[in-house]
């Protein structure tokens, strides 16, 4: 194997994805401000997840061709540029309309930064060390969205919420010049045929089901809506003429082979349901300790920080204990800590405690650390070599599908327990029914959460260790 630089690679793209991960998560606790201060509904708002996803859920698809269109360093570069300008865009915007273009545009960034990162580490890390680069990803796709919503409080209480952008995007420069400097290319570029039939019924099919649940997740006509109907049909349509595409293809845009390698498939299931239990979970409780639990955007950030950075900082050891005793040990005892934080969560109310709640949720996120990076690793692990590209583009592509399912649903979840709350409540108008509705809806959510937990866990027990061959190490011609 050829010998790299792996620090400078692995701290370039550690920077830029920390940064746009921040972002992501740093918004969400601004979204009431943000409601208020553009005049929009709480399902406009959610647009600012949702368009983000689905522009992931869009591209995400085709990082595998990309990653063999393009060199390295060339998606790097574009990735941070499309990065940098979202990140500007945002940091001067005065209207819904111009965030929303920034957010966009970030998410370009993203999708492109995040496949690239996972197949830069196949490549350049032996199987035997893959398990703590990984738990490093991990860190860094956990602990920046930790940090998201303390430092976003803070800068809310005591500046505005564009400082968000103004704080992130001299890291992204460095990000950038270090990358500039660093970063060699790794992958070989092969130049594939591009199908346009596979990239419109890629786009149709998990644009379509992406954007169904989102529009699911906005209340009002909620699931029985026409165009939710619609547009998860018309996806799971498309989606079935871009699956048998791929398998009759000599060269696929996205080779579904991956899916015969059975650790793959439960590793791809237990990472699916932790980003639902994620992504449901970071929605409702900043919602819940501001609007139910009546506390301020920074207090809101600060309960959250605790578990979020013990995640983060636990990533790389769960990796490292990954590469010494394999997956089995760490993902059963993950998800049963999971299933039992989630059931004390679905029964807080208004008068749970601070402490119990920072309790839970440092119980939540161990767990998840426990469970995301190995059952990622060791599925990846499986693949040959020639199948990296499509493995990580599979894995991040399902991620943003689950990741829009989970908000969609729990959003949707909440919104009718509130109302079922409210219209049985002698008098709805009042701050404590309110904050009573919002208990009740997130109740329900944090229910749901733990259902997926219990799928996941009964998963779990078919995982089994890779072993990988040496000679998988090197690509079979």
């Amino acid at each position: 194997m050829k010998q790299y630089n792996t620090k400078a690679i692995m701290a370039s793209l550690l920077i830029c994805g920390f940064v746009g991960m921040f972002s992501e998560t740093a918004l969400n606790i601004a979204i009431s401000n943000l409601m208020e201060i553009f005049q929009i509904s709480a399902s406009t708002a959610q647009w600012l997840t949702t368009g983000f996803l689905l522009t992931l859920g869009i591209l995400m698809p085709m990082t595998g061709l990309l990653l063999q269109w393009f060199t390295t360093r060339q998606l790097f570069i574009g990735s941070l540029a499309s990065s940098i300008a979202g990140t500007l865009i945002a940091a001067l915007a005065f209207n819904f309309e111009m965030l929303m273009v920034a957010r966009v545009m970030q998410a370009i960034g993203m999708g492109l930064l995040i496949p690239l990162m996972f197949n830069t580490i196949l490549v350049v890390y032996p199987a035997e060390k893959r398990g703590a680069a990984m738990g490093f990803v991990g860190l860094v796709i956990m602990f920046a969205p930790a940090t998201g919503p303390t430092v976003a409080g803070l800068l809310i209480e005591y500046l505005t919420w564009h400082y968000i952008f103004w704080l992130s995007l001299p890291f992204l420069v460095i990000g950038l010049l270090v990358g500039l400097k660093y970063l060699e290319n790794v992958t070989e570029v092969t130049k594939p045929r591009i199908d346009l039939l596979s990239v419109l019924f890629s786009t149709i099919g998990f644009g379509g089901v992406v954007f169904g649940f989102s529009k699911a997740g906005e209340g009002g006509g909620g699931w029985s809506g026409s165009v939710v109907t619609v547009s998860i049909a018309i996806g799971l349509a498309a989606l079935a003429v871009f699956a048998l595409r791929q398998i009759f293809m000599r060269e696929p845009m996205m080779n579904l082979r991956v899916f015969k390698y059975p650790m793959f498939i439960v590793g791809l299931l237990m990472v699916l349901s932790c980003m639902m239990i994620i992504l449901s979970s970071m929605i409702i409780l900043p919602m819940y300790l501001q609007k139910g639990m009546k506390l301020s955007a920074f207090a809101a950030g600060l309960i959250l920080l605790p578990g979020s950075a013990l995640n983060g900082i636990l990533s790389p050891k769960m990796g490292r204990l990954f590469d010494k005793y394999g997956p089995k040990w760490l993902v059963i005892p993950g998800l049963i800590i999971v299933a039992a934080t989630l059931w004390f969560y679905s029964g807080i109310t208004p008068a749970s405690s601070v402490a119990f709640i920072v309790a839970l949720h440092i119980g939540l996120m161990i767990g998840i650390s426990m469970v995301w990076m190995p059952a990622q690793t060791n599925g990846l692990n499986q693949l040959p070599p020639e199948l990296y590209p499509h493995g990580t583009a599979v894995m991040n592509t399902l991620q943003q599908v689950a990741g829009a399912i989970g908000t969609a649903v729990a959003i949707s979840i909440l919104t009718n327990g509130m109302e079922k709350y409210l219209s049985e409540s002698p008098s709805p108008n009042e701050q404590t029914e309110l904050a009573n509705a919002m208990t009740f809806g997130s109740q329900h959510v944090f229910s749901f959460a733990m259902t997926v937990t219990v799928i996941g866990l009964a998963t779990a027990f078919f995982i089994r260790r890779v072993i990988v061959h040496r000679a998988a190490v090197n690509p079979m011609h």
